[in-house]
């Protein structure tokens, strides 16, 4: 009997999309739907599905694509999430497999990392030449050229070309209602990888054959070296979410809207509070993408530190999970919320960037830590779903309830410690690891199962862990 990766829920307040494998949706937790039914009352929807990580979240599930026309639409922080502009980055080295065999070299370019990069949860970042104001009017394009390397050699440059967004305009007046405190902390933070599952790690290559012809268009083989970063905009986003969050529940408090859930906020596009929280969204987006190259330049100091000055780390691509934005589809605009949701465009699209119009482009899918992570490409059928799919591999218990269930040694032995294929960690002990381990996830294998079953997207590459950098 032939599997079905997708389900339409009819729920009280509409349809739900679910794109999910028979064992993965047996699994959903009742939740799920009756947030699901809350979302769906938000005025004008258009459509609104999961992916096959969807779990709980604050006021929408991460997981969540939903879908309103522009012309009379709606914005909502929740199904953006708090982190917003959260999301991945990779770059390619010019390492292969063989070059980091040696446990020893591996723990050694992990404590190379560590002095280039602040990963304390309230570190400071190096980067007191950056403007913060020119970062988050003008995203990658407000860098120094010193942080732009391969600006200098245009053959190799992708910083600034191989990304899903370089930079987002917006109505710069917004900026005015954040105090100094709000802009000195969120400097402090520029370049830094955050707490909880945020992570960079440094992974090889297994190309899958089906899709060898595009691993190959994009520069990718068996054995390389990769480094893959889940980071987001820190205190600025934060910020953001704060704001926007507090003004909206009043004033729909004031004006008699609302949900069941108190924790789901909106507000039409057209009011002054969506004008102001997609402006400010925008500039956290910004914040988020110069983030996750800041990470990837020390990490690339660091690769230098080791290797030498011969050491190169190019940009695969960088993309998000957390945000919303105007998307042009069947001739329509709409304003598309994805919340634990990545983009994957199929060849041809013309949102891809030039390098991937031929090819679609990288869509970045982590696994648990201590598990693989994917590199997708979009299909042609992923057009049902505005083209969203995973983000990675969802949640099944929380971190309390991980902490209660899980033993250090069931990480350690998740983690291969002791044996030749051990992922070197950061962390002096498993103990703070413990509500990251890979027995708080669903298996990242049925998840991408399920999204290469709905025909969303194809694997181009699975990424296997060698060594690990967490937050503190």
């Amino acid at each position: 009997m032939e599997k079905q990766y997708y389900q339409k829920v009819k729920l009280p307040a509409g349809d739900l999309h679910v794109y999910a494998g028979p064992e993965l949706y047996a699994a959903l937790d009742y939740t799920v739907f009756t947030m699901a039914n809350n979302n769906l009352q938000i005025p004008n929807r258009h459509y609104m599905s999961y992916t096959p990580d969807v779990h709980v979240g604050v006021g929408t599930c991460i997981g969540t694509t939903a879908v309103w026309r522009e012309e009379d639409g709606y914005v909502s922080p929740s199904i953006v999430g708090s982190d917003i502009g959260c999301g991945m980055r990779v770059h390619v080295t010019n390492l292969n497999l063989n070059d980091v065999l040696d446990i020893k070299l591996r723990r050694k370019f992990v404590k190379a990392i560590e002095k280039r990069l602040p990963i304390e949860e309230h570190a400071r970042g190096h980067y007191s030449d950056i403007r913060l104001e020119h970062i988050v009017k003008k995203g990658l394009h407000g860098l120094p050229k010193k942080y732009i390397p391969d600006g200098y050699t245009p053959r190799k440059a992708s910083s600034m070309t191989h990304v899903e967004s370089s930079g987002f305009h917006f109505d710069e007046e917004v900026l005015a209602k954040f105090p100094d405190i709000i802009w000195h902390r969120s400097h402090r933070q520029l370049g830094t990888l955050g707490g909880g599952n945020h992570f960079a790690e440094i992974q090889a290559l297994e190309i899958a054959e089906e899709n060898r012809d595009v691993a190959e268009a994009w520069g990718l083989k068996d054995g390389q070296i990769i480094v893959m970063i889940h980071s987001g905009s820190r205190a600025w986003g934060g910020a953001v979410s704060q704001y926007c969050s507090s003004d909206m529940a009043k004033m729909m408090k004031r004006e008699g809207i609302g949900t069941a859930d108190p924790k789901l906020l909106y507000a039409p596009l057209a009011h002054p509070l969506g004008h102001t929280y997609v402006n400010l969204m925008y500039s956290a987006l910004n914040y988020a993408v110069v983030n996750r190259h800041l990470i990837a330049y020390a990490i690339g100091e660091a690769g230098k530190d080791v290797w030498g000055s011969k050491f190169e780390m190019r940009t695969l691509y960088d993309l998000m999970h957390n945000y919303a934005w105007e998307e042009r589809h069947e001739g329509q605009n709409y304003f598309v919320h994805r919340k634990g949701a990545t983009r994957a465009l199929p060849a041809g699209h013309p949102d891809n960037p030039e390098p991937y119009r031929a090819t679609g482009h990288p869509a970045l899918i982590p696994g648990s830590m201590g598990s693989a992570s994917y590199i997708m490409v979009g299909s042609p059928g992923g057009e049902a779903n505005f083209y969203s799919i995973c983000h990675g591999a969802g949640r099944i218990r929380s971190r309390n309830a991980t902490k209660r269930l899980v033993s250090v040694e069931e990480v350690e032995a998740a983690m291969g410690v002791g044996t030749d294929r051990e992922i070197v960690v950061n962390q002096r002990s498993f103990e703070s690891l413990v509500d990251e381990s890979p027995q708080a996830y669903k298996n990242v294998d049925d998840i991408i199962e399920s999204v290469k079953g709905a025909g969303l997207a194809q694997v181009v590459a699975k990424c296997r862990p060698l060594a690990a950098i967490k937050g503190a």
